[in-house]
Order: structure tokens, then sequence, then C-alpha cells
């Protein structure tokens, strides 16, 4: 699939989980105070978070396919880390909230439990993860920093919807068995999601800050470009390579040691071939930043 597939595809994941937040908002919102279910709404105040975040990355990703100008000549890239931040706050919020109404409510007594709410749990628990296995699929295939947290912002409303079909049916089997304790499944279920979600947030919120920071890709990225720099005969030795995400995308910045007698354009050549054959071997890389020391065999 070509860039500008993987672009459209990833907007178009977007999009659905967009409508697919409002559409879940609206219903557990209105389930949840029909049947008197706090764990529907705590969810649906969850899911109107949702919408926050799956907007900021439609924005993010649209920002982020803009070329590169004169005021931001590395490209816009960084604007879908931006949005994985916005989306790790998010979830870090909605964490702290579900473990608070879970918390509080076992101390309260508990709601009668609906058959209904049990039903709308039990149907955003299928849909949010059939569009984490699609968002996901999409926004690795696109290397997407946004909708890749998306998908994960999918996964923690998998969780969510888990803790409320499983609460809403012990309550249901408490109520039918005059167990009464079973009723409190509910809130001690939401109290493990919060747990779950925080550390969803954590992780995507520090991956977004080690991009921000500039943090050096992983050391095994950084062998494969060195293992084909060295196959170009002309290159005699590598002085450094580093290379940073910038969103969807990676620049590299090397400095190689080649014949110190060579002209300017061999240089050049010799700079274009490095560039060309980490590029035509790694679709991520955009841009390849390559400065010639010179080399002579006494060096050795």
């Amino acid at each position: 699939m070509s860039k500008h597939n993987h672009s459209s595809a990833s907007i178009f994941a977007v999009w659905i989980s967009l409508i697919s937040n409002i559409i879940l908002t609206v219903i557990k919102l209105i389930v949840g105070v029909l049947f008197q279910s706090p764990v529907l709404l705590a969810d649906g105040f969850h899911n109107a978070g949702d919408v926050i975040a799956s907007g900021a990355a439609l924005t993010s990703m649209r920002i982020s396919k803009r070329p590169a100008d004169d005021d931001h000549p590395y490209g816009h890239g960084k604007a879908e880390v931006i949005s994985s931040a916005i989306v790790a706050l998010i979830l870090g919020l909605a964490a702290i909230y579900i473990a608070f109404e879970a918390i509080s409510a076992l101390f309260e007594e508990p709601a009668k439990a609906s058959l209904i709410a049990l039903l709308t749990a039990f149907i955003s628990l299928i849909w949010k993860q059939a569009l984490y296995i699609y968002t996901i699929r999409i926004g690795k295939m696109a290397n997407s920093k946004g909708l890749i947290a998306t998908a994960y912002d999918h996964l923690a409303d998998v969780y969510a919807s888990l803790a409320a079909v499983l609460g809403i049916g012990l309550a249901l089997i408490g109520d039918l068995y005059e167990i009464h304790f079973l009723a409190y499944g509910d809130p001690f279920a939401g109290f493990i999601v919060s747990i779950l979600v925080l550390k969803l947030a954590y992780d995507i919120g520090k991956e977004a800050m080690d991009v921000l920071m500039e943090k050096n890709i992983s050391q095994e990225r950084l062998d494969e470009f060195a293992a084909l720099i060295i196959t170009i005969p002309e290159v005699k030795r590598i002085d450094r390579l580093r290379a940073r995400e910038h969103g969807h995308y990676i620049l590299v910045d090397l400095r190689v040691g080649v014949h110190g007698n060579m002209t300017i354009q061999e240089g050049h050549d010799i700079s274009r071939e490095i560039k060309k054959t980490i590029m035509n071997d790694h679709s991520d890389v955009d841009e390849v930043l390559i400065h010639l020391n010179p080399w002579y065999e006494e060096d050795e």
C-alpha cells in the first residue's frame, strides 16, 4: 500500500472511531440515565472523552500530512505525537475518574442491575474490540502515532466494557439468587479496569514524550542502518549514527569517513548513494542528513 493510501486509510479509520465514539457516548448516557446504571454512566463520560481524543487525532493527522515549509523544515509529523499525548492525558483522567467512582460505589447501596444495561455494555465491548483490531492494523501499517494511540484508547474501552459486563452480570446473578455481595462486583471490576487504563495512559504518554524529546530510535534499527551504510565501498567508517522519530517518519543523521582525496563531486555522489540505500530499504525514513569526514589509510 502506498503512502497516499496509508494516509487515506488512516483518516478514514479516525473518522470511523470518531463517529463510533459519538454513537456509543449517546447510547451509554441514555441507557445509564434511564436504567440508573452508574457503570454505564461512567463509561459514557469516558466515551465522551474519547470523542475529544478522536477529534484531536483527526486534526493532528491532517496537520502531520502537510509538507515541510519555511517555518517547519522537517515537516509536521510531530502533530500526531502531540495527539498521542492528548490521548494519554484523557486516558489518565478517565482512569482516575473510574477509580473514584468505583471506590465511592463500594460505600453506597448498589443500584439494581438491568438486562438492558448488560446488553448495552456487551455491544460496546464487541464494537470496541472490532475498532481496536481495525485501527491498530491500519495504524501500524501507516506508522501513525496518533492512530495507534487511538487504537489503544479503544483497547482501554474494551477493558471498561468488559468490567461493565462482568459487574452488571454479577449484579444480575446476585439479584436473581439474592447474593447481596455480588452487587459490588461492578465497582470492584471498575477499579481493576482503572489500573489497566492508567497503565495504558502511562505507556502512550511515555512513548509520546520520548518522541517529543527526540530520543534515539532503537539500537536494532540503528544497526540495520549501519549494516546498509557499510555495504557502500567508499564508506571507510561510520563516525556517528543517530536517528529520531518525527511522528510517522524517521530522520537519520550520520557522519561517515571517506577517502580524504575525493573531490566534492565524488563526495556528493557518495552522500546520494547512502541516502538512496537507506531510504529504499526503509520506507519510513523521510530524510538522511550526511556529513563526510576525511579518512586516510594512516588513520587506521
